[in-house]
């Protein structure tokens, strides 16, 4: 996997597909920090609330690199593929998302809540870059669910589809925590150097908690489990992961 530097927010990324990047990381000098929302934030408000804060931080917009959003419920491929391009309007106007190329360089997270969920697609967190060397990795890994890549429809790609059984729910996560492993490397760093890992399926994970998770050291913080179904239907299990050096709450 490759990476390209994007100046304009003093971080590089690897190019994913075109509502996201696979993962982002600070340039040498910069530091990331993320916010969460104590209550998620519809999508419009969201921009606005997140552009003031990375203003009143003294950064650019195009500092901002990573989000975490909630969705009310899980999209068909055609309604995923309306919301990314109305999602993908304000990075274009923020000087982030090239229409042209569709080179988007924000790495993102969208799962939907299976109980208590929000009426619309909003923020939970997001992340942004800001000066100053933190002298330890600084990444934020994009939510992979078990989807192989390619642009055939999601139902003809994903792993063990329709099957929610222990074994096949095994399998979907070692699929999953491959492709979080991959991303990592591909900024030469590994879950030794994650400050969190968060997991979002509504299906037991505890048969393979210990043999593939906790093993991997994908654990090695604790894992928060988020009761939230992966954005698209079909799919059952996603993880993202991070190393930041700063979180809080707004």
């Amino acid at each position: 996997m490759t990476t390209v530097d994007f100046t304009p927010g003093n971080y590089r990324y690897q190019p994913s597909v075109f509502q996201y990047s696979a993962g982002v990381a600070a340039l040498p000098g910069y530091r990331i920090e993320r916010v969460m929302f104590r209550n998620p934030v519809p999508l419009r408000a969201g921009f606005a609330q997140i552009a003031r804060m990375i203003q009143a931080a003294g950064r650019p917009l195009t500092s901002f690199c990573a989000c975490e959003l909630r969705s009310p419920a899980p999209f068909d491929d055609a309604g995923f593929k309306a919301f990314n391009e109305v999602y993908v309007g304000t990075l274009t106007d923020w000087g982030i998302y090239n229409a042209e190329t569709r080179a988007n360089p924000v790495a993102r997270s969208n799962v939907c809540p299976e109980i208590a969920g929000p009426p619309e697609p909003s923020f939970h967190a997001f992340s942004f870059v800001v000066e100053g060397d933190a002298g330890a990795p600084q990444f934020v890994i994009s939510g992979s669910a078990e989807a192989r890549d390619g642009s055939a429809p999601y139902a003809e790609r994903i792993v063990r589809l329709n099957d929610t059984s222990p074994d096949a729910m095994r399998e979907k996560a070692a699929f999953v925590l491959g492709r979080m492993e991959d991303r990592m490397a591909a900024f030469g760093h590994g879950w030794k150097d994650t400050t969190a890992s968060q997991a979002y399926c509504v299906y037991d994970i505890h048969p393979f908690m210990a043999g593939e998770i906790v093993r991997r050291g994908a654990a090695r913080n604790g894992l928060s489990w988020h009761f939230n179904r992966p954005p698209v239907i079909g799919l059952d299990y996603e993880m993202d992961c991070r190393s930041v050096s700063v979180e809080r709450a707004a």
